[in-house]
């Protein structure tokens, strides 16, 4: 069982996130609360926690003043939260991880952009990019790297060449809609850029619709073989002109029993999936 999502639960203890950097900011000016999330997930049933760096880059520290030794020190200081939460509780004999998120570029632009892919940069260009980046959250040894939120085929090349050599596991994890990545490319051809790749340790979807989770199932199973994460929003819509969210969850426990029988193995929630929706499909 994976956690949900960060920073939702951070929001909901208080927490203004309109930052660019996002929940990012918060390992700066109150990386308590990023802990405090963590647990509560943790607490819930979560086994996994996906550290506060998605939305973590250079240029997005440096835009708020930092060097890059000051930013590769923010981005250790996700890992370190998540093992923290992780070891306040290891008394009670559960087995917990500790993923390192890596989001997309667009993330780091802030823009919306990873919902849509195709940058205009070139494979190349994208994994010179994510290369350092990846390094130093490798170096900060968490259990695996959450390559999360792809939105298109050139991305995941991109990362897939980005974690050659740096010998810590990874799963790639698409953005969806509709049975397509975000680009509006097949899945089948999506997850099978990842098919081969040795340091990929599980590949699925995430950030989409709960109703897009089984055909990915699906497809990444037959391409890969590999196990399958899934972690969707809870189904409500995001309306960009008023700033919130709209309509209502659809995450339950039937959805993930769906998924565990069509051959998920990784299951737990992103964009408004707090610990009360883990602790149910926990429990």
């Amino acid at each position: 069982m994976a956690d949900g999502g960060l920073a939702t639960e951070l929001e909901a203890r208080g927490n203004d996130l309109s930052d660019s950097l996002w929940s990012a900011r918060l390992l700066m000016d109150a990386p308590g609360q990023i802990l405090d999330a963590h647990l509560a997930f943790f607490r819930a049933g979560a086994q996994i926690a996906t550290s506060a760096s998605y939305q973590a880059s250079f240029e997005g520290f440096a835009s708020r003043g930092l060097d890059r030794r000051e930013a590769a020190g923010l981005m250790r200081r996700s890992v370190d939260l998540a093992r923290a939460a992780r070891d306040q509780l290891a008394g009670d004999g559960q087995a917990r991880w500790v993923a390192a998120s890596a989001g997309p570029y667009g993330a780091a632009l802030a823009d919306g952009s990873e919902y849509r892919g195709r940058y205009g940069r070139s494979v190349r260009e994208l994994t010179a990019w994510h290369r350092p980046r990846l390094e130093v959250l490798a170096g900060a040894a968490p259990d695996v790297l959450a390559l999360e939120t792809v939105p298109d085929i050139d991305e995941a090349e991109a990362l897939m060449a980005a974690i050659a050599g740096l010998g810590v596991p990874a799963w790639l994890s698409y953005t969806v809609a509709g049975g397509r990545t975000r680009a509006g490319q097949p899945l089948a051809e999506a997850f099978a850029v990842a098919a081969g790749g040795p340091e990929v340790v599980a590949v699925g979807v995430n950030c989409c619709a709960p109703a897009d989770v089984l055909p990915a199932i699906t497809a990444a199973r037959e391409v890969t073989g590999k196990p399958v994460i899934v972690y969707p929003n809870s189904g409500e819509e995001w309306d960009a002109r008023r700033r919130a969210w709209t309509g209502q969850s659809g995450y339950s426990p039937a959805l993930p029993r769906q998924w565990m029988a069509a051959g998920a193995t990784i299951i737990g929630g992103c964009c408004r999936v707090r610990p009360a929706d883990i602790a149910r499909i926990s429990s």
